[in-house]
């Protein structure tokens, strides 16, 4: 399979930073959706941003923006269908989201997330970490968080999403438990590189980790 185009989901409300674009908030130096570019760029053929609203505020990344295609804000799902609908317009087979407000997510990600899809029917696959608690999930039993919004997703599935969506369906896990979807497992030390910001104190956080310091 040809390496897959990479969307990046930045279409959330930011109600706990007070709204706007978490994306466009600074640390280090850059904003947020900076050094997301930085870290996925590499690993793909191509990148988009999905975002709703005026696109011109994101003109200085020179990144096609791809509002949801469902109104009402469904969530994250509505960002993936818009970008498989981006991908099959360009003949491709697969893409691959990050989160605009996760900043440090591995540079292998692509990789492993491919590897961890192998043997499945479609190229789908999540990442995941260990839970520090220890306690177990209920599904299956797994002792790790999932991330659904770090996903390899193939164009293959987005008529079948787009129905899930029209019906109601909100929650990833719940269509990506449907087709067996593949699991990444990376590892959370010294911090869990799919730290995102959703308050102040995690901007804070940020800053200390874009420093090279571990919190």
């Amino acid at each position: 399979m040809n390496r897959p185009l990479g969307v990046i989901l930045a279409g959330g409300l930011a109600t706990r930073m007070g709204g706007g674009d978490k994306g466009l908030l600074r640390v280090g130096g850059q904003s947020l959706l900076a050094h997301v570019i930085a870290r996925l760029e590499p690993q793909v053929a191509g990148l988009a941003l999905n975002a709703n609203g005026d696109p011109t505020r994101f003109a200085d990344f020179g990144l096609p923006v791809l509002p949801d295609s469902i109104g009402g804000f469904p969530g994250p799902l509505a960002g993936v269908l818009a970008g498989l609908d981006w991908a099959a317009g360009k003949g491709a087979d697969a893409i691959v989201t990050v989160a605009a407000d996760t900043p440090f997510f591995p540079t292998d990600l692509v990789t492993r997330l491919f590897l961890a899809a192998e043997g499945k029917d479609h190229p789908l696959a999540m990442a995941t970490t260990p839970r520090a608690d220890g306690e177990a999930l209920k599904s299956g039993g797994k002792r790790i968080n999932r991330h659904p919004t770090f996903g390899l997703w193939p164009v293959a599935l987005r008529d079948d999403l787009r129905a899930a969506l029209h019906d109601g369906l909100r929650k990833v896990v719940l269509w990506t438990d449907r087709h067996d979807a593949g699991e990444a497992l990376f590892p959370a030390v010294p911090f869990d590189p799919f730290f995102n910001v959703n308050t102040a104190e995690d901007l804070a956080r940020a800053e200390v980790l874009a420093n090279g310091a571990t919190p």
